[in-house]
């Protein structure tokens, strides 16, 4: 009997594709004290030929169904069965082949989510109707083509008493989350990524409770109930589909942005202090993102809800118009900790209503394109209001991680088999992340590639063709955007066809193995290569073996060149030499612009150690950071402007780290000296001293500063006579340490880059 359900329901899955919602409306009261949700919603639906509506609906009573205001037919088929048999769980005899029964069951149930469960019997129209229909097309009378589909309103009554997932009950506080496939939890839906359709929202709570919900508040009335409830009645005119409906609602506190009208903040009455010193920024971030993409911005208006962290399912939900956080990220003026994360985390719920929200993924495969497009702008938040270097120092560190985990199928950001088979939950957890910077990080390097403007103005013409009304669908695909990267980015054909199935249908990162030698007669550097994959060969395989033959990537490696910058004596020198594609062991040789001069030798300080640091810690490095006698090269750089997402291993004097450390300014340069100088099997007073005096550089970058002092910490031992411990102690006592009193000084606050260095020593 379920398998003939089970089957009823494929085939109405298939029918139900012609089936479109054109508006939706939803009328809901709420019951905090039961915890209990009734009413009903009403649906403006295109049926499909064979009469059969196909919604979605979980944990859901439904008592009537009405179509045109009559009663119908209609069955529910749960989502969740039990297994027919122990079949699956028989044959286990191991922890693998009990994972491999488990897997079966977790993807059955993956399966059957898709499926409309709410099967609805729509009667055709009547004879007379289709009759009168085409006499007035004859007549002229109206010539829309909606006239020859067959539009019914449904309405659904039903309520939900325990809700277990999708929405959620805490004490006085009510809030849904956007998890996917959850919207069908709390209401009769098309629960599809391709169903979008307007909404008329009413919510009636108690009367000291507010509601806030997707879309722009029309007005609110007091009901005649005894005692008297409040109803609030949004309307959202854009088009979205279900999992972007939100509901929140509590005894909220209502801050509205006092720069622009249509911004609105809420929380609960106690944490109103912090609110309002949290978002005083938001303005210039929403204002940014218009200007950047030179639209406004799609919805009505929006709203952010913090909510206790204690209740919230995630640290963020996001729906149309509608953001709804935890309250850990509110902080008052004498907590800076969280100003920067909150910030990120704010504007990146802000960039997904442009990208996600309002601008879908064609298909799944086209996921990670709207991610790393919403990464992406927040990126540019960063670089306009917490400066470049911190924009860097994220990019840097994501890229990092990417290239640590990139080593298997699952990072495969485009790849149709494993789209459909993982059903969006690619999209969760740690993969998740990493597919989300890996996202950010391919489209940073198209924008290297086809330069900011260029790419700016790819985003623009995005947002202004879904901004057509005559647009059914606002929706994306990697393909189109290929082609706009082609047309209006000036990124040729073969360049494109090569770098998109390796970048984005395939998984792996290039690992780069390099050393060099100078060549003194002939003034020129040798530079040797071995270029590596972070993918195992059997998952790059499969995971390319997924694209169309013509989109196969052709030969070993990654499409375009590597730039090797050298700082000589005479001048710092781009070289973009290194080919990413071919053999993997390379021989390279690029020209030096400086040449050795006996006259630049200096001689020895007489305070100066065998090893050639000072006794003085503090004393900056000689002007003449040569490695070597031999060498003009000061130090060497590969792919410094991180135009690739990259691995690499180059192998130079323990000097010539101290000199890129020391004067190299670009913080990316920095991090990855205090890295290479920190993990030396063998450590030198040099070393050690150069580490001291980046970390009392005041103008430095303090996140590098702060890296500086762990690499010190992690440099003490008995063979540098745990100067780097001793470093740590004097720099403490002398920037916070009161010598009257005996006790720290309080925090200051004033200079936040010094407040969070001294942190990390606490």
């Amino acid at each position: 009997m379920a398998k003939a359900r089970k089957g009823k329901s494929e085939e109405q899955k298939g029918d139900n594709s012609e089936a479109v919602v054109r508006h939706q409306k939803l009328c809901l009261s709420i019951d905090m004290d039961k915890r209990r949700i009734y009413g009903y919603t009403e649906l403006d639906v295109v049926v499909p030929e064979n009469g059969i509506l196909g919604l979605h609906a979980d944990n859901l009573v439904i008592d009537s169904v009405t179509v045109d205001g009559e009663p119908t037919e209609f069955e529910v088929f749960p989502h969740y069965l039990a297994l027919e048999n122990g079949d699956r769980w028989c044959s286990v005899s191991s922890a693998t082949s009990a994972a491999d029964a488990a897997g079966s069951v977790y993807l059955s149930h993956l399966d059957r989510e898709l499926l409309s469960n709410l099967l609805i019997m729509c009667k055709k129209p009547a004879e007379h109707d289709i009759e009168r229909q085409e006499m007035h097309l004859e007549n002229g009378v109206n010539s829309s083509a909606e006239n020859n589909q067959n539009v019914k309103k449904v309405r659904i009554d039903y309520w939900v008493e325990k809700a277990e997932t999708g929405i959620h009950f805490d004490g006085d506080v009510l809030h849904t989350d956007s998890q996917i496939r959850r919207a069908r939890c709390w209401f009769p839906c098309m629960d599809d990524n391709l169903q979008c359709c307007c909404y008329d929202l009413e919510f009636t709570v108690a009367s000291n409770l507010v509601a806030v919900s997707t879309g722009s508040l029309l007005y609110q009335i007091w009901t005649k109930d005894v005692p008297a409830r409040k109803t609030f009645v949004y309307r959202l005119s854009t088009p979205v589909n279900a999992r972007w409906i939100s509901l929140a609602v509590a005894p909220f506190e209502i801050l509205p942005d006092s720069n622009i009208t249509h911004l609105s903040h809420i929380c609960l009455p106690a944490d109103l202090t912090k609110l309002r010193h949290t978002v005083g920024f938001f303005h210039s971030a929403f204002s940014y993102y218009e200007d950047y993409l030179s639209a406004s911005f799609p919805f009505g208006s929006y709203t952010q809800v913090f909510i206790p962290p204690e209740i919230a399912i995630s640290s963020a939900s996001i729906g149309a118009s509608l953001s709804i956080f935890s309250s850990q990220f509110l902080f008052d003026g004498k907590v800076i900790n969280k100003t920067i994360d909150t910030r990120i985390k704010l504007a990146y719920a802000l960039a997904r209503q442009w990208f996600g929200v309002y601008i879908t993924p064609e298909a799944p495969n086209d996921d990670w394109l709207l991610d790393g497009l919403a990464g992406f702008l927040t990126d540019m938040f960063i670089k306009r209001f917490l400066g470049n270097n911190e924009a860097r120092y994220r990019r840097y560190k994501a890229n990092i991680a990417v290239c640590r985990a990139d080593d298997s199928g699952a990072t495969a950001l485009s790849a149709i088999a494993a789209s459909k088979n993982l059903y969006g939950t690619q999209c969760i957890g740690l993969f998740g992340k990493i597919r989300s910077w890996k996202s950010v990080a391919i489209l940073q390097m198209l924008e290297k590639q086809m330069g900011p403007e260029s790419f700016r103005k790819i985003l623009q013409q995005i947002v202004s063709r879904a901004q057509d009304v005559n647009r059914l669908l606002r929706t994306l695909s990697t393909k189109e955007f290929r082609h706009l990267a082609n047309k209006d980015g000036n990124l040729e054909r073969p360049f494109l066809k090569e770098f998109f199935p390796r970048w984005v249908g395939s998984c792996g990162c290039p690992v780069l193995k390099m050393g060099f030698s100078y060549n003194k007669r002939k003034n020129m550097v040798e530079l040797a290569i071995l270029r590596e994959c972070t993918a195992r060969f059997d998952s790059s395989d499969t995971m390319s073996n997924g694209m169309p033959d013509s989109e196969k990537q052709e030969g070993d490696g990654w499409p375009g060149m590597m730039s090797i910058r050298v700082h000589e004596l005479d001048g710092m020198y781009d070289h973009p030499i290194l080919p990413m594609t071919g053999e993997p062991w390379q021989l390279l040789e690029f020209q030096c612009h400086s040449r050795l001069a006996a006259k630049r030798f200096q001689k020895t300080k007489k305070s100066s150690k065998p090893d050639g640091s000072d006794d003085n810690g503090d004393t900056v490095a000689n002007v003449d950071m040569r490695a070597t006698s031999d060498s003009p090269l000061l130090w060497l750089r590969a792919d410094p402007e991180l135009e690739y997402l990259a691995e690499i291993h180059l192998n130079q004097p323990v000097q010539m780290w101290i000199n890129q450390l020391e004067k190299d300014r670009d913080v990316v340069a920095q991090v990855q000296a205090i890295a290479t100088l920190e993990a030396l099997p063998h450590l030198s007073f040099s070393v050690v001293n150069a580490l001291n005096n980046f970390l009392g550089d005041s103008k430095a970058f303090w996140r590098n500063r702060i890296e500086a002092a762990f690499a010190l910490a992690g440099t003490a031992s008995e063979e540098t006579d745990w100067a780097g411990l001793t470093h740590l102690v004097a720099f403490y006592k002398t920037r916070r340490f009161d010598a009257n009193i005996g006790l720290p000084k309080p925090n200051d606050f004033r200079d936040f880059q010094e407040y969070f260095v001294l942190e990390v020593m606490q």
